[in-house]
């Protein structure tokens, strides 16, 4: 699982729609589709149940998605750990 997978996990989550979620992504909607497919295989579980109007987080998604945010809350603060603590790399 990588970090574009829940990423991508958690904006389907709170858009409950694919194609919202590829705009809100600026990606299109077959990549993410197989972004969201591959994170069900890897996990061999479904995670949202697809409905005429959208997506809906299954129990086992509402499980992973608070997960997903805490996983990415915690990298976002390492980066910003990391900007605001160390002094600026001169090679870049």
């Amino acid at each position: 699982m990588s970090l574009s997978q829940l990423e991508y996990f958690v904006v389907v989550a709170e858009e409950e729609h694919l194609s919202r979620a590829a705009k809100r992504l600026h990606v299109s909607q077959p990549p993410l589709t197989r972004q969201i497919r591959a994170l069900e295989d890897e996990l061999e579980t479904k995670l949202f149940e697809r409905t005429p109007r959208g997506m809906r987080l299954l129990p086992t998604g509402v499980r992973l998605l608070e997960h997903a945010r805490g996983i990415l809350n915690a990298v976002e603060r390492a980066r910003m750990d990391l900007r605001v603590g160390l002094p600026r790399d001169p090679a870049r």
